[in-house]
């Protein structure tokens, strides 16, 4: 970036109330020496002498008094029309509060036309940080002290960055009032995890000496500023039960929770998107009846009934495929996958030829046909391609979710993922592991819609037109 880019981009930030805290926070030295400087020349510059002379002048004249009698006449004719009753004191004090804001805006107006036709500009926060930088060793100090605030200046001239980052910080927000809610549920729960743990026989010493271990036995904002202080450290804790290192359990489960979740994603597209495809372009077919009925069975049959059916057929009887899920084993993931993709193809499946059918009748497709494209590439490029928002849409918000675990379906299989342990964790309650575990769903959930985002300005340049003026 050169200077010209910083000046723009500086004084479009300091325009919105959101990036103006973001730059006195990141930039604090900078920004000081600049409202230093600025109060130093506010009223002192040509721009504040033009605004002296045609206040005296606007003074002069009876303007203030009309406007003043203009819009008590108004305030007279709403209370008659709304059948409204106010004192004679009231309603003048609020027409010379109306005709003073009116007054000003006149009154500025008239300034930036006079200040205009004389190419003087008002000093501002803006025009002075302009002026500081474009000496060059003030710039280099600049952003020796303010470092942090020139990336967040250079991310903001990059829609996409500008856009990732504002969702980046709303996530932060996200997470603090997740572990709010939760921390606060969990505290307010009749469950008693020392109870719970050490059993209903233990002696009210070793309660006792369990809560006060555990500072269980603080009060409610004390330990609810203990989570707020362990969120922003990155530590998530050690579990009350075994006692181990939340961190390395969640760690070591998310690559099987990946796992189950990929390949169960590919089975819901190899089967959702031809057959959501087909069933768009030839409606009201006997395929498109029969797709859509084994769409509606995939919603409404119980992954762990269809688990426990594909055990007892392929596992017990037959004896093709393990019925328990074994790391490092790629066969153990072919029954949770069917069971998990075919249950999300349904939705899937259902979005995509819905989405089809509203596009495949516009006007645009009509062209493409007339034009003579191939049918192929008009059913791929044309109607897929301006169906996909809502189809990526529901594809992310699976993909998600999947990421979150699926407790039912890793119980039947035995499958120690994210999910199951989250769960587990819930009926002791083992607050550090449910809330270490409800703040990792949130994180991923979060950053999965942050991807489907990003990927709506990549496939429809409507809405990438649209982030860059964002």
């Amino acid at each position: 970036m050169n200077i010209s880019s910083f000046k723009d981009t500086f004084k479009r930030m300091y325009r919105n109330s959101k990036y103006r805290i973001w730059l006195w926070v990141l930039g604090l030295p900078t920004m000081l020496i600049t409202f230093f400087v600025y109060k130093g020349k506010k009223g002192k510059d040509g721009y504040a002498e033009i605004r002296n002379q045609v206040r005296r002048e606007m003074e002069g004249t009876s303007l203030l008094s009309e406007l003043t009698r203009t819009a008590l006449e108004q305030i007279k004719r709403k209370n008659e029309y709304f059948q409204k009753s106010a004192s004679e004191r009231d309603m003048k004090k609020q027409a010379e509060q109306i005709a003073k804001k009116n007054f000003d805006w006149i009154l500025e107006d008239k300034v930036k036309q006079i200040a205009q036709s004389k190419s003087i500009e008002e000093v501002t926060m803006a025009s002075v940080y302009s002026s500081l930088i474009s000496n060059g060793a003030l710039l280099a100090l600049s952003i020796i002290t303010s470092f942090p605030m020139y990336i967040i200046m250079i991310l903001f001239t990059n829609p996409i960055s500008k856009y990732v980052v504002d969702r980046l910080v709303m996530m932060v927000f996200v997470l603090f009032g997740v572990t709010f809610l939760v921390f606060t549920i969990l505290y307010i729960s009749p469950m008693d995890p020392a109870l719970n743990i050490l059993g209903v026989t233990a002696t009210p010493e070793q309660v006792e000496r369990f809560n006060k271990m555990h500072g269980l036995d603080q009060p409610y904002l004390v330990q609810l500023f203990s989570k707020f202080q362990n969120l922003l450290t990155f530590n998530l804790g050690k579990s009350f039960q075994g006692n181990e290192n939340i961190a390395v359990a969640l760690a070591n489960k998310f690559p099987i929770t990946l796992q189950v979740t990929f390949w169960s994603m590919l089975v819901s597209l190899v089967i959702a998107i031809p057959s959501g495809i087909i069933s768009a372009i030839k409606p009201y077919t006997s395929f498109d009846y029969i797709a859509m009925f084994i769409a509606l069975l995939g919603l409404s049959i119980p992954n762990f009934w269809l688990g426990l059916m594909m055990i007892l057929e392929f596992s017990i009887k037959n004896k093709w495929l393990p019925a328990t899920f074994q790391v490092g084993n790629p066969v153990t993931l072919i029954m949770p996958a069917i069971v998990l993709g075919t249950g999300m193809s349904a939705s899937v499946a259902r979005m995509t030829r819905s989405s089809m059918m509203e596009v495949k009748n516009s006007d645009y497709i009509l062209t493409a046909r007339a034009k003579g494209l191939p049918e192929r590439k008009v059913v791929l490029k044309h109607i897929l391609g301006n169906a996909m928002i809502p189809i990526i849409t529901t594809i992310g918000m699976q993909f998600g979710g999947m990421l979150g675990g699926s407790s039912v379906t890793e119980k039947v299989f035995n499958i120690n993922g994210i999910g199951l342990y989250i769960v587990e964790k819930q009926f002791v309650p083992d607050i550090p592991a449910v809330l270490a575990g409800v703040i990792y769903v949130s994180f991923v959930v979060s950053i999965v819609n942050l991807i489907v985002d990003i990927m709506y300005a990549v496939i429809d340049p409507r809405i990438k037109s649209k982030m860059k003026n964002y």
